[in-house]
């Protein structure tokens, strides 16, 4: 990794915890089995890169571009996300544990979140537009003026939205979801 520009290449098992990367371009790369948590990768860029059952907890991407980068089967705890540059900014999880991250005030559209956990996590101000929280725990996610329009909760649980305080006109939820819409009235529903 110590060249600037890496293209189409494949990173197995490579550990860079604990260690600042700065300054590099990835593009169209596959990381499998590495460990970045407590890394610094601030000021890179990813660009259609894949990243798969790696470790990236606490990993610093400030000023990082994270253009159509995929995260499959990570544990990616604790990022801030928020942090990323805005500018093409485009990720999908699967299967991937995003507890405690932050998404606050990001550009979402269509994004995708399959089987993830997303306990505690911070959606305040993102657009989630379209967004699918397909078989998702959401518990302790926080939703908060935060644009639901058309988003898919048809097979998430464990969240509490408040609908006076984010826009979500056509967005999808199963009727045992109804719970997480209503909390805050504390009512009992049979």
């Amino acid at each position: 990794m110590e060249n600037l520009i890496h293209v189409q290449k494949t990173f197995e098992k490579v550990v860079y915890s604990d260690k600042k990367i700065n300054n590099r371009e990835f593009e169209d790369c596959v990381f499998k089995n590495c460990d970045f948590s407590n890394s610094d990768f601030s000021y890179n860029t990813f660009m259609d890169c894949e990243f798969i059952a790696c470790n990236l907890s606490m990993m610093q991407l400030h000023e990082t571009s994270l253009k159509s980068v995929v995260f499959k089967n990570c544990k990616v705890l604790g990022i801030q996300f928020h942090t990323c540059t805005d500018f093409l900014f485009t990720v999908h999880f699967e299967e991937s544990i995003l507890d405690y991250s932050s998404f606050a005030n990001k550009k979402m559209p269509k994004t995708k979140f399959n089987s993830c956990s997303l306990r505690e996590v911070s959606f305040v101000g993102t657009n989630l537009t379209n967004a699918v929280f397909d078989n998702c725990n959401l518990d302790g996610a926080v939703f908060n003026d935060t644009q639901l329009k058309e988003a898919n909760f048809i097979t998430a649980y464990n969240y509490k939205i408040d609908p006076e305080y984010n826009p979500m006109k056509k967005a999808k939820f199963s009727i045992q979801g109804i719970v997480g819409l209503l909390d805050k009235y504390d009512i009992k529903i049979e």
